[in-house]
Formats: structure tokens, C-alpha cells, sequence
């Protein structure tokens, strides 16, 4: 008989941690997970599931406008914020019971409470101590908020799925996807947005093209989008709040030297970066390293310093994405329990930025492959939607191939455009597998789509 109460505790019941545990439990390992909070972490309480609800419904608008141009007789439609978030909520509440039901089925023991490493093999949870062989920590991250005066009037993007009202007038600071996509959903759904980023462009780390192409369309849909600004400080106003900016600085000290300019507005939400959950964990009473940004340092295998504790998804910010949580849970699994040590790959992850029109990106940018091969092919194609042209919106999608010149292999893919998401997620298969431009051209499109252009593209641009 083992010498510990479990195999396998496992620290944060996200989507990291239940995939871990159902499948360590179903093969064969003692396992238990404690949580403090509704079970599905960020991903399905306050992140990708939620966000998409609300991206969805900021579309309709949008979508009867372009049923105009086709025949039907819309009239103005009218929006009930209380309701969306009363039906999201419900479904995040139904998702919860879900994910408690995996775990039960999978035989995992479900602790509620907030654990804390008391050794390298034993946990805490409300005053009660378990032992176990191996320990994995997965509680993810948590929105980082500035230090500025009158912070605390601010809003996250925790805070934001519950808001009672919608703010006719919003600031969304930040420069990521996720400051991107609630810029759009708050624009969709007819809040007058404004979008402050610090740095000259951004989404930093997309190609250089869908970055610029983006920025024109969001400014077409009527978004306020400022570079190089920052909230200097928030004023409550009584009816709402006046927010001064800053708009030069300097990188380095973040000094700002510029008079302020004031806009009134009626929320100011913060989408400026995410910190792991790493605090009153007790890691260094197991002698778990951590990086400057308080991420867990891990080797390849998702091990950390101390040979019997673990840690994957965002606590780690390796790739912050829910799917490769999900892929690093798995290859835990075949580590501990398995065959042998498999190491999570990171590379070429398609992903999609849900703004609007949104994203999908595969493999490296225009910039990253000339920085690793060199000589590179480009290919480009700018073009207004088939579906838009009986319509008056002028919204145009981009599609580009980035190809390295001596092997011919598509080395990365980008898309802004209807569907980019849906679209990239395919295309992501045939990067990874290493397909080169010749394929993609042997390959018949479907006409008439948008995605067609991928294997339509003939002439490399200057």
C-alpha cells in the first residue's frame, strides 16, 4: 500500500487541471483536485466561453444590417444587455455542474478550498493535510490592474462578464487580444468605445499587415483607437468617471510629460495582462523555483525544481491558450503514468483573436521568418467579402501565406476577415504537417468561399 493518500493532487480545477485528473484517474491513479472557485477556471467562468457568448451576440446587429441589402425589412432592433448576461451566466452555471460531474465520474475526489504546498508531498486545504506522490499546480493567472490613482474605480476583465448595466461610454486599456475583442463587443453591441494602448501599434507578436489592416478596420466601425496613451489617473464624476491621459512617455520609466486630456465615460475596463496565481501557494516550502514574473519555472516534462511537483497552463506562461493547457495536461499524463516522458509541443499553435473582424494565425509572422530563413516568399490578397457587396459595409478581408524561399513550405498563415477563426483552424493542419506552397496550389478551392484564396494565390507581392 502507498505511503500517500493520493497519486496524483492536483492544484486548481481549470482546464488544465480537470483534464489531468480525469485522465490520471482513468488510468488507474489515486487522484484528487482542490479548488476554490467554480470549477472550468478562467477559460469557462470568466475568459474564452463567456467572451465568445458576448462576441456572438455583438455581431447580430451587424448582421441585420447586411440582411437589408438582401430583402428583408429589419427594423431597429433592441438590445437588453441584463438579459445576455442573465442567459451567459446560466450557461457558465451549467457548464460548472458539468465539469463537477466529469470529475465525479472519473472517480476524482473533488476538495473545495485554496491549497497551499506544505512540503514536497503534502498539501493544504481548510486545516486538513493530504499527502500525495506527485503534486501538479494549475490555478492559472489573474488580471493585472495599474498602479494609478483611482485604480479602484477600474474594471477587469473578470469583473466585466457581470456588469449590471451597459456603459454607454467605455475606455478599454490595452493592447492584447483580449482588450481588442471587448473593444469590438462593446462596439457591436452600441457602446461608444474608446481603446488606449501604450505602445506605437498593437497586438505586438501578430504579423506587421493584419496588425495595420486591423487598426483601419476597427476605426471604420467607429472605435476611438489611441496609440501611445495611458490613463494617468480616474475621477468619479458622480454620473460616470473622467479618466486623464497621458499621451507620451517614456518607455523605459514610464514618465509621462505630456498635459493630461480628460474624456467622461462611464467605465473604464483594464485588459493590460495577466499575472500567475502563484502567491500563498507555500512553493518555496517545496523548493518550486519561479521566474521574475512569478511564473513556475518548469523543465520540458512540466517539472519543476522540486522533482515531485508539476505545473502546466498559464501559471507557467509558456503559450497562456486553453487548448495547449489541455495538451500539456495530456502529455502530464503519459509522463507520470504512461509509456514514457512526453514533452507538450508549442510550436506552430494556430490561435484566433475574436476582434472585428477577428483573427486566425498560424506559424510564423512575415517578420519572424525573414529573422530565421532569410529569403522569403510573400503572399497577399486584400478583398471585400462576396457576402458584403449587395450591402454598404466596406469591410475587407486579408489573407496571407508567408513562405520560406528555399524549401517552398508554408511557414506561417494570417487572416483577418468573417470566420478566420473556423477558417485558420484547417489551414493550421497543413502547416504543422509542413505543406508547401505547391500543395496548397494543388489544391481545389471551395467556390465560392473566402477561405478558397488560400489555395488561390498564385503571384508572390514585392
Amino acid at each position: 500500500m502507498s505511503r500517500y493518500d493520493y497519486d496524483l493532487f492536483v492544484i486548481g480545477a481549470g482546464s488544465g487541471g480537470v483534464r489531468a485528473s480525469r485522465v490520471c484517474a482513468g488510468m488507474g491513479q489515486r487522484v484528487a483536485v482542490a479548488e476554490d472557485g467554480p470549477l472550468g477556471g478562467t477559460c469557462v467562468n470568466v475568459g474564452c466561453v463567456p467572451k465568445k457568448l458576448l462576441v456572438y451576440a455583438s455581431h447580430f446587429r451587424e448582421e441585420i444590417e447586411i440582411a437589408r441589402g438582401y430583402g428583408f425589412d429589419t427594423p431597429e432592433p433592441r438590445f437588453d444587455w441584463a438579459k445576455l448576461i442573465d442567459n451567459k451566466t446560466a450557461e457558465i452555471e451549467r457548464l460548472n455542474g458539468i465539469y463537477v460531474r466529469l470529475l465525479e465520474n472519473a472517480g476524482v475526489d473533488l476538495i473545495r478550498g485554496r491549497a497551499k504546498l506544505v512540503s514536497a508531498h503534502e498539501v493544504e486545504v481548510a486545516g486538513k493535510t493530504y499527502s500525495a506522490e506527485n503534486i501538479l499546480v494549475a490555478v492559472g493567472g489573474a488580471p493585472r490592474m495599474p498602479e494609478i490613482p483611482g485604480v479602484e474605480h477600474a474594471i477587469s476583465s473578470n469583473e466585466v462578464f457581470y456588469l449590471p448595466e451597459q456603459p454607454k461610454r467605455i475606455v478599454v486599456v490595452g493592447g492584447g487580444y483580449i482588450a481588442t475583442e471587448f473593444a469590438g463587443v462593446f462596439n457591436g453591441l452600441g457602446s461608444e468605445v474608446t481603446q488606449l494602448y501604450r505602445g506605437p501599434l498593437f497586438l505586438r507578436g501578430f504579423d506587421l499587415d493584419v496588425r495595420m489592416s486591423l487598426t483601419e478596420e476597427m476605426r471604420g466601425r467607429g472605435i476611438d483607437l489611441r496609440f501611445d496613451s495611458c490613463i494617468d489617473r480616474i475621477e468619479p464624476t458622480g454620473t460616470g468617471f473622467r479618466v486623464a491621459l497621458s499621451k507620451e512617455h517614456d518607455a523605459e520609466q514610464l514618465q509621462y510629460t505630456d498635459e493630461d486630456e480628460t474624456l467622461e465615460v462611464d467605465q473604464v475596463l483594464y485588459a493590460i495582462g495577466r499575472d500567475p496565481l502563484t502567491a500563498d501557494l507555500g512553493l518555496e516550502t517545496a523548493g518550486v523555483d519561479l521566474g521574475s514574473g512569478g511564473q513556475i519555472l518548469v523543465d520540458e516534462y512540466s517539472r519543476t525544481s522540486c522533482p515531485s511537483v508539476w505545473a502546466i497552463g498559464d501559471v507557467t506562461d509558456r503559450l497562456n491558450l486553453t487548448p495547449v493547457a489541455i495538451h500539456e495536461a495530456m502529455c502530464l499524463a503519459q509522463t507520470l503514468y504512461g509509456d514514457g516522458p512526453v514533452a507538450p509541443d508549442h510550436e506552430t499553435v494556430p490561435t484566433a483573436v475574436f476582434s472585428q473582424p477577428e483573427i486566425g494565425t498560424v506559424g510564423l509572422t512575415e517578420e519572424e521568418a525573414i529573422a530565421k530563413y532569410g529569403e522569403v516568399d510573400i503572399y497577399r490578397s486584400h478583398f471585400r467579402a462576396l457576402k458584403l457587396t449587395m450591402t454598404d459595409l466596406k469591410e475587407r478581408t486579408l489573407m496571407k501565406l508567408v513562405v520560406d524561399r528555399a524549401s517552398q513550405k508554408v511557414v506561417g498563415a494570417h487572416m483577418l476577415g468573417g470566420g478566420a477563426g473556423e477558417i485558420l483552424q484547417g489551414i493550421g493542419i497543413a502547416v504543422k504537417m509542413g505543406a508547401t506552397k505547391q500543395q496548397f496550389d494543388a489544391t481545389v478551392g471551395i467556390h465560392p468561399t473566402a477561405a478558397e484564396e488560400f489555395v488561390t494565390m498564385r503571384e508572390p507581392v514585392a
